[in-house]
């Protein structure tokens, strides 16, 4: 199952790509603000705001009410400890490693 993770949106991290950081439970992270941005809602009101969180990307906005409904609902399930680490260890790896973790037949093509 896919889930979508409340965190709030700590800063801007980078104005052209529509990035921010996000704290969820402690844990933050960079992602796409990019589904949530529009006219009405410029890049700029975003910070402090709470969103729902999947695969690195800030999928619709929600309040503070909705975000602290979520989180006890997923921890009661234990989703959140099982989301929690998956964004911990998922951190993304710098370009110079990509070779390294290429199956050889792809190295051997490049």
């Amino acid at each position: 199952m896919c889930l979508g993770i409340p965190g709030q949106i700590v800063k801007i991290t980078d104005v052209n790509r529509q990035m921010a950081l996000v704290d969820v439970s402690g844990v933050q992270r960079e992602v796409s603000l990019e589904c949530v941005v529009d006219d009405y809602f410029p890049l700029e009101k975003c910070v402090g705001h709470w969103a729902l969180v999947h695969v690195g990307f800030a999928m619709s906005l929600i309040n503070e009410g909705e975000a602290e409904a979520t989180l006890k609902v997923l921890r009661e399930l234990g989703e959140v400890q099982a989301e929690l680490l998956a964004m911990k260890e998922s951190a993304p790896s710098p370009p110079a490693n990509v070779a390294a973790t290429a199956s050889p037949e792809l190295v051997a093509q490049t």
